[in-house]
This record gives structure tokens, C-alpha cells and sequence, in this order.
């Protein structure tokens, strides 16, 4: 299987995102071209959607920006994701239509030029290519401040939100899903304040049995296209398949990322790691929770981001039950994984009940 990509398409891409110097140097000169217009466009109440994949991410970027009130990053933006703007003035003669199509993962999500994605981690690899190591991604703390990063951060926001609003932007606040930023929680908070993390999880045999599931889907397609496998490198995409570079939580345990513990053991760091970093400005969701009541769960979403709980009538069809996936006896009974799991549901709570 091949991916769709011509080879104008992948010249473009390989231009691109295989030098991202060259996209921050665009950056900048893009910086100075809209600069009356970026004044215009303040940074207020980003909305960042984080967790490890499988656990939803995806469905709540999709339903937060469907509302409108949001700005995301969007394919219509690749492979220049640095410089929307600029982009767009060069490629709107040249613009598709197309028809959404399935995408790679294979779990039903129907995408087009026009669906919002997880680019945003670009940003982060231009920036900090110190902390992408061949073999796993290190992890962000406080301390991790960078004026020149910060700057360019904020700018990218604004262009983000001018690039959907076609101008100023109005009261569209910046929303990004990406799985990523779990490794930087206490950074993100420090550098915006105001902010809102949106961590949704899952049942962890569930969810590390998903992971499992990808991570062999992306071992047979990248096997059959080393196009896609450099693509997901390019974007920062390291969660699954060939391109898998696990982010280096305390504790992370190396053994071998086809075995379904390694993926138990991979969730139980993470979410530890979360738990113990947890800005006040984050926000627990469990996902299976939401999908038994969606109607309730996405009503304190709505609470958490401050906007009317109408904003999301009408979405709760949307989430539904996610695969069950068997767990063999070790993973069952592993105590330390379960105290995580328990200590998950229980912060959840007590920030549902703080927001009623």
C-alpha cells in the first residue's frame, strides 16, 4: 500500500518539513509582514487537548473546533505549518477540494484539507531539537523557559487564528491537540497562564491495548511506504510504528514495544508522571465516563473552558463506547498500575465536583 502523496506532493513536504530552519526563517519574515495584524490578535484561553493517543484526544479536538469558536491547525496548512499565512497567499491559486477519506489509523475518523490535526509538535522540534533523542523524546519542566520560543509561540498562535478567521479573528481562542505535550505540562501553565489542558484517559488495559494495536497497524504500513514513516517524523508524530520514540518518563522500562506490557508499563509511567506534575490548569477527563454520560461530561467540559454548556448540544452521539481489549492475568492484577488507574478516577472526580 502506497501512500497518496505524489511526487510533487512529497518534494513539497521533503522542501518543507525536512528543514525547519528554513520554515523558521519564513516564520519570521512572515512575523514581520503581519505584524500590524498580529498586534490585533491577543492570545487568550488556550485550550491544549494532551494525553497519551487512544484515549479521545482526537474526538474532542474534532467537536471543540466544529463549534466555531475555536482556531486550529488544519491540513490546508501543511507541510508550511510555521507560516500559515505566508502559505496560504502561495497556495490558495492551487487549493483542493477533496473528498474526506479515512485515515491512517484506521478507526473511522473521516478526514479533508479542512479537518483540524495535530501539527502544533513542529513548533516544538524546531525549537528544542536538544530534547529529540534517537531513541525517545525527553521530558519539559518549568525551568524550561525560552523568550525566543515563547515569542514565537504566541506568534503562532495569532497566525493560526488569523489563518481560520481570514483577518483578526475575532473572539477565536487557539486550540491544539497534541499528544506531546503530556512531557511539558508544568511548562505549558508557566508560560500561559490562563490556559486550559484537557487530559482525557482511559482504562488502562483499554488504552495500552490500543496503543499495542497502532503501533503494529504503523509497523505494517511504514513497512510498505518509508514515505509516511519520514512524514510522521517530520511532524513529530513518534507514537507508534517504526517512528516510535517513546517520551522518557522516570521509570520508563526499555523492553520491546510489540510486547502488550511494554504499552500497560508505558501508560502506568505516563499517567504517574502527569499525576505528579498536574497544573492547576488541567482538567482530568475519563473517557469512558463521557462516553456512559456523555450529556454530563461534556457539560463540565464546557464549564472547565468557560463557554455556554449549549456550545456542545447535540454532540453526545458522538462518543461511544471504545473497544474493549482483552488483558491477560499479569496485566490484570498489576497492583501498581491499578493505584494509578484508581488515583486517575479520583482526581477526575474531585475536579467534577469542584466545577459543579
Amino acid at each position: 500500500m502506497k501512500s497518496g502523496y505524489s511526487s510533487i506532493d512529497r518534494f513539497v513536504h521533503r522542501l518543507a518539513l525536512g528543514n525547519l530552519a528554513m520554515q523558521k526563517l519564513l516564520a519570521d519574515m512572515e512575523n514581520h509582514f503581519h505584524a500590524a495584524l498580529l498586534r490585533q490578535i491577543p492570545v487568550e484561553r488556550p485550550v491544549f487537548i494532551t494525553s497519551l493517543p487512544r484515549a479521545g484526544t482526537t474526538l474532542l479536538l474534532d467537536v471543540l473546533f466544529g463549534t466555531g469558536g475555536f482556531a486550529s491547525q488544519t491540513y490546508r496548512d501543511m507541510p508550511f505549518v510555521l507560516c500559515p499565512l505566508l502559505w496560504h497567499a502561495v497556495s490558495c491559486g492551487f487549493q483542493r477540494n477533496a473528498e474526506a477519506r479515512e485515515r491512517a489509523h484506521g478507526d473511522g475518523r473521516m478526514v479533508g484539507y479542512d479537518s483540524a490535526e495535530a501539527f502544533e509538535e513542529v513548533l516544538w522540534k524546531a525549537y528544542w531539537p536538544q530534547k529529540y533523542a534517537p531513541g525517545h523524546v525527553l521530558t519539559w519542566s518549568a525551568a524550561d523557559r525560552d523568550v525566543e520560543f515563547e515569542e514565537a509561540f504566541a506568534n503562532h498562535m495569532r497566525k493560526v487564528i488569523a489563518a481560520r478567521a481570514g483577518g483578526a479573528g475575532g473572539n477565536l481562542r487557539y486550540l491544539s491537540k497534541n499528544n506531546a505535550n503530556v512531557a511539558r505540562l508544568p511548562l505549558l501553565a508557566e508560560v500561559f497562564p490562563d490556559c486550559t489542558i484537557l487530559i482525557p484517559f482511559r482504562n488502562p488495559v483499554d488504552q495500552a491495548g490500543s496503543l499495542a494495536a497502532q503501533h503494529a497497524n504503523f509497523l505494517a504500513k511504514h513497512a510498505q511506504d518509508r514515505f509516511t514513516k519520514t512524514y510522521m517524523e517530520w511532524i513529530g508524530h513518534h507514537q507508534f510504528g517504526p517512528a516510535l520514540r517513546p517520551i522518557a518518563f522516570p521509570d520508563t522500562s526499555v523492553g520491546s514495544s510489540i510486547e502488550p506490557d511494554f504499552w500497560l508499563s508505558y501508560w502506568d509511567r505516563a499517567f504517574r508522571h502527569i499525576l505528579r506534575n498536574f497544573p492547576p490548569q488541567a482538567v482530568l477527563i475519563d473517557y469512558d465516563e463521557l462516553c456512559e454520560n456523555p450529556d454530563e461530561g461534556l457539560r463540565r467540559i464546557t464549564d472547565a473552558l468557560g463557554i455556554p454548556d449549549s456550545v456542545l448540544r447535540g454532540q453526545a452521539p458522538h462518543f461511544r463506547r471504545a473497544n474493549r481489549h482483552a488483558a491477560t492475568a499479569d496485566l490484570r492484577f498489576r497492583a501498581d498500575i491499578q493505584d494509578t488507574y484508581s488515583a486517575l478516577r479520583r482526581k477526575a472526580v474531585e475536579a467534577a465536583v469542584r466545577i459543579d
